[in-house]
């Protein structure tokens, strides 16, 4: 629908901002290959007639297969970020109801989907038991049913069954309450997604809200919050190796990533992104009014 969104912008004379959160990468098939070019094709007659195009990050942007085609359209305005301060009270009981007290915890949040890159934290479990025998992975997010998954699951719950309930767990979707308890309960977040699906990974930044460092994938955008922040490391795609020495670097010198509070809020506040597109929207109407009046005038 963004092509319609944008024809119907131009048709009443009006500015276009198209907001682009992340390229289309569909599985295999032939059915898929049709939607992801037909989407593409919608998005590129939009990005026609947009007069801005906002993007997470400029990383991103020069690495998209859509935002590279319009680069000197781009306006980079961070995701706005809230998260509520974990309470020292549920933090403990989250801990002590999921046996977590005295052993590392390595948070992931994400659906079980193919480009999350679950089976990479699967294959960095032997070498992160050998280091921490008592480690435990917590999964917050859909697992069970999740559309066009199906396979994905049937190949990873026998790996992942075989670690047994000691050492991962699945806690499902949580809540907006749960979340911050479940953050500062780990020691680190890993985002090890493997595509340009992925284009930022809020949750590193909620999980850095509450004090908890993040590991991401080497992607264009996802790489930035550890980048920009230094609460975290950024690792090779699909790399269970070195994803597990960062977890363990993490665990073992976690001052080292620790960051106040603060500057993370500055980097992605709501003000900052409801400032960021007000000047954008001031800018586009003033070039429209300006334009106007010339023309106006070569009439005249």
């Amino acid at each position: 629908e963004a092509s319609l969104l944008g024809l119907l912008g131009r048709l009443a004379n009006r500015p276009v901002v198209l907001t682009y959160h992340c390229d289309l990468q569909l599985p295999r098939g032939w059915f898929n290959r049709i939607v992801d070019r037909v989407i593409f094709a919608s998005n590129y007659f939009a990005g026609l007639l947009a007069q801005a195009a906002v993007a997470y990050t400029q990383d991103f942007a020069e690495h998209s297969h859509f935002l590279s085609r319009f680069l000197d359209k781009v306006r980079v305005i961070p995701p706005p970020v809230i998260m509520p301060e974990p309470g020292a009270e549920a933090v403990e009981i989250f801990r002590n109801v999921h046996d977590l007290v005295d052993r590392p915890v390595v948070g992931m949040a994400a659906r079980l989907a193919t480009e999350k890159g679950v089976e990479v934290v699967i294959e960095a479990m032997p070498r992160l038991l050998e280091a921490f025998p008592r480690l435990k992975v917590l999964f917050a997010g859909q697992y069970k049913e999740v559309m066009g998954e199906e396979a994905y699951y049937r190949r990873l719950m026998p790996l992942i069954e075989r670690l047994g309930p000691e050492h991962w767990e699945f806690l499902d979707v949580l809540s907006q309450e749960q979340m911050p308890a479940f953050f500062a309960a780990c020691d680190v977040l890993i985002v090890p997604s493997l595509n340009s699906t992925e284009s930022f990974g809020l949750v590193q930044v909620e999980a850095m809200l509450c004090g908890t460092p993040a590991i991401a994938s080497n992607l264009p955008g996802v790489r930035q919050p550890p980048i920009l922040t230094g609460m975290g490391e950024v690792t090779p795609i699909g790399d269970p190796a070195e994803l597990a020495e960062a977890i363990m670097r993490i665990i073992q010198h976690p001052d080292d990533y620790a960051r106040p509070r603060s500057l993370i809020e500055d980097a992605f506040s709501l003000d900052r992104a409801v400032s960021g597109y007000e000047a954008l929207f001031e800018e586009l109407v003033s070039e429209k009014v300006q334009t106007e009046k010339r023309i106006e005038a070569r009439e005249a």
